[in-house]
């Protein structure tokens, strides 16, 4: 098969147990039937778990709560970045 692009032969690689046809000249990749969808599947048993939250988000979430119980103090993060965003 030639590269759709600049017309080299392609060549067929073994990548993870999917076959891949690329062109060794533009650096091209092509991908038959099904071959996405198993690099996708092999892609998300490897993908690391979610970030966790971030202090900032933990401390708005506090301030949030605070807020609904009547019990906000001044001068927390959520006085500042409201400061800045206008909440």
């Amino acid at each position: 098969m030639q590269c759709p692009i600049d017309g080299t032969p392609l060549v067929i690689t073994d990548r993870s147990g999917v076959e891949i046809d690329y062109c060794p000249k533009c650096r091209g990749v092509w991908l038959d039937r099904g071959e996405l969808d198993k690099i996708i599947e092999r892609a998300d048993a490897y993908a690391p778990p979610p970030p966790q939250a971030s202090r900032v988000h933990e401390q708005l979430r506090y301030e949030q709560e605070q807020v609904h119980r009547g019990k906000r103090k001044k001068g927390g993060i959520g006085d500042l970045l409201g400061d800045i965003f206008d909440f």
